[in-house]
């Protein structure tokens, strides 16, 4: 069972292609904005979500649900790997990254591991559900009853 996932910030940054685009020219506002899709999409789960983002520390985000680590001088893959090497139970653990020695590594210590690009897709698809969820709550029941000529 997962209890806690492991992003990789920029390389998630980098699957999605809204977010690339701002990151080129406005860095902090590109990882609020992922930092707001992750606390979305891990609204209603029991799991920890930290996000390791390369270099350091802007303005603070603020998040509800994630944990965000600037890595400083050391890059995000290496915290990433230490993070996994303190862990108590790797095998809890899920990592979302597409390098490939980050994958490697979570995959011999027995971590769970989803490629950045397989994720990107996962919290733009739960969106787009929610957002047609909020619309089929807004039709009244009269409106179905026109709908199916009851």
């Amino acid at each position: 069972m997962i209890k806690e996932y492991f992003i990789d910030g920029n390389n998630l940054i980098g699957k999605i292609p809204e977010l690339w685009e701002l990151q080129k020219s406005v860095r902090q506002i590109s990882r609020e904005k992922l930092a707001f899709k992750i606390d979305s999409y891990f609204y209603e789960s029991a799991q920890d979500v930290t996000i390791f983002f390369d270099g350091f520390a802007n303005e603070p985000i603020p998040t509800n649900k994630a944990r965000i680590i600037y890595c400083d001088n050391r890059t995000a893959d290496e915290e990433i790997k230490s993070a996994i090497m303190r862990a108590k139970n790797p095998k809890t653990i899920c990592v979302v990254s597409s390098d490939h020695s980050v994958m490697q590594f979570a995959k011999v210590s027995s971590c769970k591991v989803i490629k950045s690009e397989i994720f990107a897709d996962k919290l733009t698809r739960k969106k787009n559900k929610s957002s047609e969820e909020a619309r089929i709550k807004d039709i009244s029941n009269d409106e179905i009853k026109k709908l199916f000529g009851l």
